[in-house]
């Protein structure tokens, strides 16, 4: 009898992980690299934020939270969809998790039986799939194409769809190629939903404050309110926020749902931590006047490294919306010969060859379901990109 459980045989490890583990390995051994792999605000938490945690420390607010969350964060987490989504959520209707991830993984837990079948596009957050598939689900990948932005189409969607699609997963901008759906696009998607109501819809909207030259965010149940009753939108603050570390993810939707994720994170973590919880509250109802600052360096950065990888030999790279990351094409470097006298045949070869000639780490697109390209965080000093994809060219030019 094996020991392990056959479900871990449907799962991969984190693509982004390892890249980031291995840039640290190499660094140690005392290589010079630059890691691009994570998708992680380099700014730091900003004070207020981190004064709350502090605040609430010293008043002694270190005990078990409620399951669901603080009700002062709740109460936050409603008037935030209410005052920048146009969404009307009862504080009863929104739930706290360690992070979007356990939201997601709540919500699966809570909903997925085997067979059920979860459209997911390409390119994804590599967990997207995993998630879905340690619960049992079937994760039904969707490709979208370069020359559509990377964005999924409403005749694609309307036919990954069958009697078996419990749910369709939106991530806008995305994660990894900086996608994001304008108002029109995403009604012509929920147009779809619309006809096929047994079809539930869980949208990630954790890069929602990184939209840059004037784009307008909008999420699905404030395209279509038709939709309420059957989306669960989440969100956090580790990325507007420069937060990742605190680990709050929040999402609210129909009270069902919401009851049943409380019930699942009941037997499995209990309340988020409680000093986070605190801080979060200050991130989403104190003052928001950094975003700009932090949307226009995030900007800036982009179009940087856009400029540069787009006069680096055989890669084409796309002008994404929002979010932090890039997402070039290497097809015209796939068969050609790296310095280290090996043939480049994926993606995943580009990357580990990057690596080891330049020391630059960046994450392959197969991972993300979509290739040959890989992601790029830009996350990271100005100088620090521009010596990046000063390598990345020089890497490039040196193929034959």
């Amino acid at each position: 009898m094996a020991f392990l459980a056959d479900a871990l045989s449907r799962v991969k490890p984190s693509a982004t992980i390892a890249v980031s583990q291995k840039a640290r390995e190499l660094k140690a051994a005392g290589r010079d690299i630059i890691g691009l792999g994570a998708g992680e605000p380099d700014f730091d938490t900003p004070q207020n934020i981190k004064d709350a945690a502090i605040d609430a420390i010293r008043r002694g607010e270190t005990k078990y939270p409620p399951v669901a969350g603080i009700a002062p964060l709740r109460e936050a987490i409603a008037q935030k969809f209410k005052r920048e989504n146009g969404l009307d959520y009862k504080p009863s209707q929104t739930i706290v998790a360690t992070g979007g991830k356990q939201i997601l993984y709540n919500a699966f837990v809570a909903t997925l039986n085997p067979g059920d079948e979860v459209i997911v596009p390409a390119p994804y957050w590599v967990s997207y799939p995993e998630m879905v598939a340690l619960n049992g689900g079937t994760p039904v990948i969707v490709d979208t194409r370069q020359e559509d932005g990377f964005k999924l189409r409403a005749e694609a969607l309307d036919a990954a769809i069958t009697p078996k699609t419990k749910w369709v997963l939106l991530n806008s901008p995305s994660n990894p190629s900086g996608a994001a759906y304008a108002r029109d696009e995403i009604k012509a998607l929920t147009d779809v939903l619309l006809r096929h109501p047994h079809v539930w819809v869980l949208t990630d909207d954790m890069y929602e404050h990184l939209v840059f030259g004037g784009f307008q965010f909008t999420t699905p149940a404030q395209v279509e309110p038709g939709l309420y009753d059957r989306t669960l939108t989440m969100n956090g603050v580790s990325k507007a926020y420069c937060m990742t570390g605190w680990r709050i993810g929040y999402a609210a939707g129909p009270d069902a749902l919401i009851k049943a994720m409380e019930m699942v994170q009941g037997q499995q973590t209990s309340g988020a931590c409680t000093i986070a919880q605190w801080a979060a509250l200050e991130a989403l109802s104190g003052p928001q006047d950094f975003l700009p600052g932090f949307r226009e360096a995030f900007e800036r950065r982009r179009d940087l490294v856009v400029s540069m990888l787009n006069q680096a030999s055989g890669l084409n790279c796309p002008k994404p919306e929002g979010a932090f990351y890039v997402y070039p094409s290497c097809a015209g470097t796939i068969g050609k010969t790296a310095p280290t006298g090996r043939t480049i045949a994926t993606d995943e070869d580009f990357v580990s060859e990057l690596l080891e000639s330049e020391g630059v780490a960046v994450v392959h697109g197969s991972a993300f379901g979509l290739g040959p390209n890989f992601r790029i965080s830009y996350a990271a000093a100005d100088e620090t990109l521009e010596e990046a994809c000063r390598r990345i060219q020089r890497f490039c030019g040196s193929l034959r």
